[in-house]
């Protein structure tokens, strides 16, 4: 059933030149590429070593088993432009209707717009799956990230002081919560 919601996102992501969709095996190498310059560049994630496309095939399909959302953002030329997931919060039980989101942008696509297409989606998937809350853990240096979720009536609702440790420094992140109860779009 299309929304106005949908409608909105959809014409927005037309207008943009931009495709937002479900990934695929095809789009794995791409995903796989973005997120492991953010390894090597970033705070974004606080995974520092890159990960093996072995182990984003395996993410994918897990994903898929679980009907956990991925998608993705297409240029005209079929390029990836960048990616969305929702994934679980935790493995205990009590959990279940809550779940973490993932934006991760190629670098040249920052700051177009793509991110807010991204999040704007995904989160629709989030509530239409019937989950309850949606969260984001992000490294408090990561001021865009931040921004964009903030922008998106993501509420923070925590510092976690000196929680990792990346480029021989102490790393603080925020966690962001949005309720989604009643938001079925």
């Amino acid at each position: 059933m299309e929304t106005s919601a949908n409608r909105t996102l959809m014409t927005e992501a037309t207008a943009s030149g931009i495709n937002i969709r479900d990934a695929n095996v095809d789009d794995v190498s791409a995903i796989h590429n973005i997120y492991n310059h953010y390894v090597r560049e970033s705070t974004a994630t606080f995974a520092v070593v890159e990960e093996r496309i072995e182990d984003r095939f395996a993410w994918l399909e897990q994903h898929k088993q679980h009907k956990l959302p991925i998608i993705v953002a297409v240029g005209t030329k079929g390029l990836v432009f960048g990616w969305a997931s929702v994934s679980s919060y935790s493995e205990r039980c009590a959990y279940k209707q809550s779940v973490e989101v993932s934006v991760y942008l190629a670098p040249e696509h920052v700051g177009k717009g793509i991110g807010s297409l991204l999040l704007d989606k995904v989160v629709q998937l989030a509530a239409k799956g019937g989950y309850h809350c949606v969260i984001a853990k992000i490294c408090t240096e990561n001021e865009g990230s931040i921004h964009l979720f903030k922008s998106r009536n993501f509420e923070q609702v925590g510092i976690l002081r000196e929680i990792g440790r990346k480029f021989d420094r102490w790393l603080d992140v925020m966690i962001l919560q949005k309720m989604l109860s009643g938001q079925t779009q």
